[in-house]
Protein backbone atom coordinates (compact mmCIF):
# COMPACT_ATOMS: atom_id res chain seq x y z
CA UNK A 1 0.00 0.00 0.00
CA UNK A 2 2.65 2.42 1.22
CA UNK A 3 4.54 1.72 -2.28
CA UNK A 4 1.20 2.58 -4.22
CA UNK A 5 0.99 5.68 -2.41
CA UNK A 6 4.88 6.60 -3.69
CA UNK A 7 4.45 5.43 -6.90
CA UNK A 8 1.46 7.96 -7.08
CA UNK A 9 3.09 10.68 -5.70
CA UNK A 10 6.16 10.05 -7.96
CA UNK A 11 3.71 9.79 -10.90
CA UNK A 12 1.75 13.19 -10.14
CA UNK A 13 5.12 15.23 -9.02
CA UNK A 14 6.36 14.48 -12.54
CA UNK A 15 3.52 14.66 -14.11
CA UNK A 16 3.67 18.54 -12.54
CA UNK A 17 6.87 18.60 -13.37
CA UNK A 18 6.34 18.39 -16.93
CA UNK A 19 3.39 20.48 -17.48
CA UNK A 20 5.49 23.21 -15.95
CA UNK A 21 8.27 23.07 -18.04
CA UNK A 22 6.39 22.84 -20.96
CA UNK A 23 4.18 26.26 -19.71
CA UNK A 24 7.84 27.95 -18.96
CA UNK A 25 8.80 27.22 -22.62
CA UNK A 26 5.43 28.92 -23.95
CA UNK A 27 5.72 31.67 -21.25
CA UNK A 28 9.08 31.86 -22.74
CA UNK A 29 8.25 32.52 -26.45
CA UNK A 30 5.27 34.51 -25.30
CA UNK A 31 7.86 37.26 -23.77
CA UNK A 32 9.52 36.73 -26.94
CA UNK A 33 6.68 38.11 -28.66
CA UNK A 34 6.28 40.64 -26.03
CA UNK A 35 10.21 41.93 -26.13
CA UNK A 36 10.25 41.89 -29.85
CA UNK A 37 7.04 44.25 -30.42
CA UNK A 38 8.45 46.63 -27.59
CA UNK A 39 11.43 46.47 -29.37
CA UNK A 40 9.97 46.97 -32.63
CA UNK A 41 8.44 49.58 -31.15
CA UNK A 42 11.11 51.42 -29.80
CA UNK A 43 13.43 50.96 -33.17
CA UNK A 44 10.29 52.25 -34.93
CA UNK A 45 10.73 55.73 -32.61
CA UNK A 46 14.81 55.09 -32.66
CA UNK A 47 14.55 55.53 -36.61
CA UNK A 48 12.29 58.19 -36.80
CA UNK A 49 14.23 60.36 -34.86
CA UNK A 50 17.05 60.21 -36.70
CA UNK A 51 15.01 62.39 -38.68
CA UNK A 52 16.81 65.90 -39.04
CA UNK A 53 16.33 68.79 -41.46
CA UNK A 54 19.50 71.37 -41.91
CA UNK A 55 18.47 74.90 -41.27
CA UNK A 56 20.98 77.21 -43.32
CA UNK A 57 21.96 80.16 -42.03
CA UNK A 58 22.68 83.38 -43.79
CA UNK A 59 26.44 84.90 -43.86
CA UNK A 60 25.68 87.90 -42.16
CA UNK A 61 24.25 85.77 -38.78
CA UNK A 62 26.01 87.14 -35.30
CA UNK A 63 27.04 84.75 -32.64
CA UNK A 64 24.46 86.16 -30.76
CA UNK A 65 21.61 85.36 -33.18
CA UNK A 66 22.54 81.97 -33.80
CA UNK A 67 22.92 80.86 -30.08
CA UNK A 68 19.51 82.90 -29.62
CA UNK A 69 18.04 80.86 -32.67
CA UNK A 70 19.27 77.16 -30.92
CA UNK A 71 17.56 78.10 -27.56
CA UNK A 72 14.48 78.82 -29.22
CA UNK A 73 14.69 75.46 -31.53
CA UNK A 74 15.52 73.12 -28.38
CA UNK A 75 12.43 74.99 -26.74
CA UNK A 76 10.13 73.63 -29.68
CA UNK A 77 7.90 70.92 -28.70
CA UNK A 78 8.64 68.83 -31.74
CA UNK A 79 12.30 69.30 -31.57
CA UNK A 80 14.23 66.26 -30.07
CA UNK A 81 18.21 67.95 -30.83
CA UNK A 82 20.13 70.63 -32.19
CA UNK A 83 23.85 70.52 -33.43
CA UNK A 84 25.78 73.84 -34.86
CA UNK A 85 27.92 72.98 -37.37
CA UNK A 86 30.13 76.72 -38.42
CA UNK A 87 32.04 77.24 -41.63
CA UNK A 88 34.82 75.77 -40.56
CA UNK A 89 33.25 72.68 -39.27
CA UNK A 90 31.62 71.85 -42.45
CA UNK A 91 34.92 72.73 -44.81
CA UNK A 92 36.39 69.92 -42.18
CA UNK A 93 33.67 67.67 -42.84
CA UNK A 94 33.52 68.46 -46.40
CA UNK A 95 37.78 67.62 -46.61
CA UNK A 96 37.61 64.62 -44.80
CA UNK A 97 34.85 63.39 -47.62
CA UNK A 98 36.50 64.99 -51.01
CA UNK A 99 40.37 64.33 -49.15
CA UNK A 100 40.70 68.08 -50.59
CA UNK A 101 40.11 71.97 -48.50
CA UNK A 102 37.74 74.05 -50.63
CA UNK A 103 39.45 76.71 -49.66
CA UNK A 104 42.47 75.54 -50.80
CA UNK A 105 41.29 75.93 -54.92
CA UNK A 106 38.68 77.71 -54.16
CA UNK A 107 40.42 80.74 -52.26
CA UNK A 108 37.34 80.97 -49.70
CA UNK A 109 34.87 79.28 -47.89
CA UNK A 110 31.89 78.74 -49.82
CA UNK A 111 29.74 76.46 -47.12
CA UNK A 112 27.45 77.80 -45.11
CA UNK A 113 26.54 77.73 -41.36
CA UNK A 114 23.82 75.49 -40.45
CA UNK A 115 21.77 73.75 -37.64
CA UNK A 116 20.89 70.38 -37.95
CA UNK A 117 17.34 69.52 -36.28
CA UNK A 118 16.24 65.92 -34.99
CA UNK A 119 12.66 66.30 -34.54
CA UNK A 120 10.67 63.51 -31.97
CA UNK A 121 9.34 60.60 -33.71
CA UNK A 122 5.52 61.44 -33.38
CA UNK A 123 6.48 64.99 -36.10
CA UNK A 124 8.68 62.63 -38.17
CA UNK A 125 6.40 62.65 -41.22
CA UNK A 126 6.21 65.53 -44.29
CA UNK A 127 3.05 66.54 -42.97
CA UNK A 128 4.22 67.81 -39.43
CA UNK A 129 7.80 68.78 -40.81
CA UNK A 130 5.37 71.24 -43.09
CA UNK A 131 3.95 72.90 -39.93
CA UNK A 132 7.35 72.99 -38.16
CA UNK A 133 9.38 74.05 -40.79
CA UNK A 134 6.37 77.03 -40.89
CA UNK A 135 6.97 77.72 -36.74
CA UNK A 136 11.02 77.61 -37.15
CA UNK A 137 10.92 80.24 -40.41
CA UNK A 138 8.89 82.70 -37.88
CA UNK A 139 11.48 82.19 -34.66
CA UNK A 140 14.61 84.50 -36.63
CA UNK A 141 15.32 87.06 -39.74
CA UNK A 142 18.94 85.22 -40.17
CA UNK A 143 17.35 82.03 -41.65
CA UNK A 144 18.24 81.09 -45.08
CA UNK A 145 16.71 78.07 -46.22
CA UNK A 146 15.71 74.80 -44.42
CA UNK A 147 16.35 72.10 -45.85
CA UNK A 148 15.12 68.53 -46.19
CA UNK A 149 14.46 65.58 -48.29
CA UNK A 150 10.88 64.51 -48.48
CA UNK A 151 10.56 61.08 -50.23
CA UNK A 152 13.13 59.86 -48.08
CA UNK A 153 10.99 60.54 -45.08
CA UNK A 154 7.58 59.50 -47.01
CA UNK A 155 9.73 56.07 -47.91
CA UNK A 156 10.79 55.58 -43.89
CA UNK A 157 7.59 55.72 -42.75
CA UNK A 158 5.74 53.54 -45.88
CA UNK A 159 8.35 51.15 -45.26
CA UNK A 160 7.85 51.20 -40.84
CA UNK A 161 4.13 50.89 -41.37
CA UNK A 162 4.23 47.74 -43.09
CA UNK A 163 6.72 46.24 -40.95
CA UNK A 164 4.68 46.97 -38.00
CA UNK A 165 1.34 45.13 -40.24
CA UNK A 166 3.54 42.15 -40.45
CA UNK A 167 4.94 41.96 -37.04
CA UNK A 168 1.77 42.38 -35.35
CA UNK A 169 0.28 39.58 -38.09
CA UNK A 170 3.34 37.19 -36.50
CA UNK A 171 2.70 38.00 -32.86
CA UNK A 172 -0.75 37.15 -32.63
CA UNK A 173 -0.88 34.39 -34.45
CA UNK A 174 2.46 33.27 -31.89
CA UNK A 175 -0.16 34.27 -29.45
CA UNK A 176 -2.94 32.22 -30.41
CA UNK A 177 -0.62 29.07 -30.80
CA UNK A 178 1.28 29.95 -27.21
CA UNK A 179 -2.40 30.27 -26.04
CA UNK A 180 -3.47 26.77 -27.60
CA UNK A 181 -0.34 24.85 -26.07
CA UNK A 182 -0.65 26.05 -22.76
CA UNK A 183 -4.46 25.07 -22.96
CA UNK A 184 -3.68 21.46 -24.17
CA UNK A 185 -0.98 21.13 -21.35
CA UNK A 186 -3.38 21.84 -18.53
CA UNK A 187 -6.48 20.08 -20.20
CA UNK A 188 -4.20 16.77 -20.13
CA UNK A 189 -3.38 17.37 -16.23
CA UNK A 190 -6.76 17.76 -15.66
CA UNK A 191 -7.81 14.45 -17.77
CA UNK A 192 -6.12 12.67 -15.55
CA UNK A 193 -8.44 13.84 -12.47
CA UNK A 194 -11.76 13.50 -14.33
CA UNK A 195 -12.88 10.37 -12.38
CA UNK A 196 -12.06 12.33 -8.88
CA UNK A 197 -14.04 15.10 -10.16
CA UNK A 198 -16.82 12.92 -11.05
CA UNK A 199 -16.36 11.58 -7.52
CA UNK A 200 -16.13 14.35 -5.66
CA UNK A 201 -19.60 15.63 -7.77
CA UNK A 202 -21.39 12.47 -6.51
CA UNK A 203 -20.71 12.88 -2.69
CA UNK A 204 -22.59 16.78 -2.86
CA UNK A 205 -19.18 19.41 -3.57
CA UNK A 206 -20.37 21.94 -5.28
CA UNK A 207 -18.49 22.82 -8.97
CA UNK A 208 -16.84 26.38 -7.30
CA UNK A 209 -15.61 23.79 -4.12
CA UNK A 210 -14.02 21.35 -7.23
CA UNK A 211 -12.45 23.89 -9.45
CA UNK A 212 -11.28 25.94 -6.65
CA UNK A 213 -8.28 23.25 -5.96
CA UNK A 214 -7.16 22.80 -9.44
CA UNK A 215 -7.18 26.57 -9.91
CA UNK A 216 -5.12 27.37 -7.39
CA UNK A 217 -2.92 24.53 -8.13
CA UNK A 218 -2.70 25.51 -11.74
CA UNK A 219 -2.15 29.52 -10.79
CA UNK A 220 0.69 28.27 -8.81
CA UNK A 221 2.40 26.10 -11.71
CA UNK A 222 1.59 29.12 -13.83
CA UNK A 223 3.70 31.56 -11.24
CA UNK A 224 6.77 29.25 -11.34
CA UNK A 225 6.49 28.45 -15.18
CA UNK A 226 6.29 32.54 -15.15
CA UNK A 227 9.31 33.71 -13.22
CA UNK A 228 11.35 30.47 -15.05
CA UNK A 229 10.20 31.72 -18.02
CA UNK A 230 11.62 35.73 -17.66
CA UNK A 231 14.61 34.58 -15.69
CA UNK A 232 15.32 32.33 -19.17
CA UNK A 233 14.90 35.74 -21.12
CA UNK A 234 16.90 37.52 -19.12
CA UNK A 235 19.50 35.52 -19.41
CA UNK A 236 18.92 35.16 -23.08
CA UNK A 237 19.22 39.16 -23.15
CA UNK A 238 22.19 39.46 -21.18
CA UNK A 239 24.38 36.70 -22.64
CA UNK A 240 23.40 37.56 -26.29
CA UNK A 241 23.72 40.87 -26.46
CA UNK A 242 26.02 42.49 -23.21
CA UNK A 243 28.19 43.98 -25.20
CA UNK A 244 25.80 45.28 -27.65
CA UNK A 245 25.08 48.98 -26.98
CA UNK A 246 22.60 50.05 -29.26
CA UNK A 247 20.50 47.01 -28.39
CA UNK A 248 20.70 47.95 -24.60
CA UNK A 249 19.90 51.48 -25.56
CA UNK A 250 16.43 50.49 -27.00
CA UNK A 251 15.65 47.92 -23.57
CA UNK A 252 14.90 50.71 -21.35
CA UNK A 253 13.91 49.16 -17.51
CA UNK A 254 10.20 50.39 -18.67
CA UNK A 255 10.37 47.71 -21.40
CA UNK A 256 11.75 45.04 -19.52
CA UNK A 257 9.56 45.40 -16.82
CA UNK A 258 6.32 45.16 -18.94
CA UNK A 259 7.88 42.26 -20.58
CA UNK A 260 8.23 40.70 -17.24
CA UNK A 261 5.02 41.54 -15.69
CA UNK A 262 3.44 41.05 -18.83
CA UNK A 263 4.88 37.32 -18.53
CA UNK A 264 3.64 36.75 -15.23
CA UNK A 265 0.19 38.24 -15.62
CA UNK A 266 -0.71 36.27 -18.73
CA UNK A 267 0.72 33.19 -16.78
CA UNK A 268 -1.73 33.14 -14.12
CA UNK A 269 -4.64 34.46 -16.50
CA UNK A 270 -3.98 31.68 -18.87
CA UNK A 271 -3.89 28.87 -16.34
CA UNK A 272 -6.69 30.23 -14.44
CA UNK A 273 -8.80 30.41 -17.52
CA UNK A 274 -7.46 26.74 -19.45
CA UNK A 275 -8.29 25.02 -15.80
CA UNK A 276 -11.51 26.76 -15.44
CA UNK A 277 -12.57 25.11 -18.93
CA UNK A 278 -11.11 22.26 -18.31
CA UNK A 279 -12.84 21.27 -15.43
CA UNK A 280 -16.39 22.66 -16.41
CA UNK A 281 -16.19 20.21 -19.42
CA UNK A 282 -15.63 17.00 -16.67
CA UNK A 283 -18.04 18.47 -14.43
CA UNK A 284 -20.84 18.48 -16.67
CA UNK A 285 -19.84 15.12 -18.39
CA UNK A 286 -21.75 12.02 -17.43
CA UNK A 287 -19.96 9.29 -16.09
CA UNK A 288 -20.24 7.18 -19.12
CA UNK A 289 -18.64 9.44 -21.12
CA UNK A 290 -15.28 9.52 -19.05
CA UNK A 291 -14.60 6.49 -20.45
CA UNK A 292 -14.25 7.97 -24.14
CA UNK A 293 -13.12 11.41 -23.76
Amino acid sequence: MKNKRTISSVTFFNSRLTAIISITLVLFLLGLIILFGLVANNLTSYVKEQVSFDIVLSDESSNEQTAALIRKLNSQKAVKQTEYISKQQAARQLEEEIGQNPEEFLGYNPLPAMITVRVKADYANTDSLVLVEKQIRGLATNIKSIEYRKELIDVMNENLKMTGFFLLGLSILLLLISIALINNTIRLMIYSKRFLIHTMRLVGATPGFIRRPFINAQIASGIIAALLADGLLFWLLWYEFYDTKNIWEMLYPRTLCIVGGGVLILGILISMIATRFAVNRYLRANVDDLYYM
